[in-house]
């Protein structure tokens, strides 16, 4: 039988197995216009969370007893489109389902001869891009500035940090463990790593670390992080918020100091993003990605979990800080 992952109920602070319902659905026949896809690859990100709140936001939330949905990869395994053919393998937002049928828009082909298949998840989708425009179009580096970012060894940060030493920058990571430290330092090529575990007082490491100041913080975390780099920051800075894992699963609206006084002062720029803010350039920018991973300029790790039925316990994961780069599911 087919199955499928629904949206149980909504959670209350962090997600639980308990939000999550499998259910068996029939296997669908595929219609004219359409494809036969079954899933291979099934990508886990934090900003999920936010669409199992009934709330307003930049995408429509997920509908109580309705399939959850993300970036997958998945194989054509029958098409009534011209586009596709059987064999092809896409990349697209997709319903967690094991088999579906799709129209064909907003289908992309993936060459699995050039890259993983999973790595179109992750340094080569969406991941990738959202490193890229989040640095280069709102950071603006400059050689010699000092980068920090936090969330440092997940799959977007790896990725920052790296663009940035592309670009002539120092690059501090911030992360959890000192396993992940060093895999900053000798795996992303970080100069220096903030383990916030091991931390009385973030702002005083973070001075530390970047005795000249903070030029650019990459914030994929916010809070408390948030308010220290903010201190550590020179005048015409740039803060780019990408994420705010650390308070996704808050139940009531957090406070902490109040940054307009920093702002002014110091002349800073803060500006969050989505990566689909720029998705005219995508055809550009994955074409550079590539050829930086074909040049050993950039690399990836990956945290591969095993089996469909993993996939909301990998999703749940990522809070507790268990994946190593990006999160992808193999089905």
């Amino acid at each position: 039988m087919n199955k499928t992952i629904l949206l149980k109920s909504r959670p209350e602070g962090t997600p639980t197995l308990d939000n999550f319902e499998f259910a068996e659905i029939d296997k669908p026949t595929v219609s004219e216009g359409q494809v036969l896809l079954k899933t291979k690859y099934v990508s886990v990100d934090p900003y999920l969370r936010g669409r199992m709140r009934d709330e307003k936001s930049y995408i429509e939330p997920f509908q109580l007893d309705e399939p959850i949905q993300s970036g997958i990869i998945a194989e054509v395994v029958a098409s009534e489109n011209p586009d596709f053919k059987t064999g092809d393998y896409i990349n697209g937002m997709l319903d967690w389902k094991k088999i579906q049928t799709h129209n064909g828009k907003g289908l992309q082909k993936v060459d699995q001869s050039k890259a993983p298949l999973s790595a179109y998840l992750g340094i080569l989708g969406l991941t990738g891009i959202t490193a890229y425009v989040g640095l280069l179009k709102i950071g603006e580096p400059k050689e010699g500035e000092t980068v920090l970012v936090s969330g440092a060894s997940g799959a977007v940060g790896s990725v920052v940090g790296q663009i940035a030493k592309i670009k002539g920058c120092k690059v501090v990571g911030i992360a959890g463990s000192d396993e992940k430290i060093n895999l900053l330092q000798d795996t992303f090529g970080f100069d220096e790593g903030i383990n916030y575990n091991k931390t009385n007082t973030m702002q005083k490491a973070i001075k530390e670390a970047c005795p000249n100041g903070v030029d650019i913080y990459f914030d994929n975390v916010g809070g408390e992080i948030l308010d220290a780099a903010i201190a550590n920051m020179n005048r015409f800075g740039r803060v780019v918020n990408c994420g705010a894992i650390s308070l996704y699963n808050e139940t009531e609206q957090p406070t902490g100091p109040r940054l307009e006084t920093s702002l002014v002062k110091k002349s800073l720029k803060m500006q969050g993003f989505i990566a689909r803010d720029y998705q005219d350039d995508f055809n550009k920018i994955v074409p550079q990605l590539a050829s930086w991973l074909q040049k050993d300029k950039l690399t990836y790790e990956e945290t591969i979990v095993d089996r469909f039925e993993n996939i909301p316990q990998a999703f749940i994961d990522l809070f507790d800080g268990k994946n190593k780069g990006k999160m992808v599911v193999k089905v």
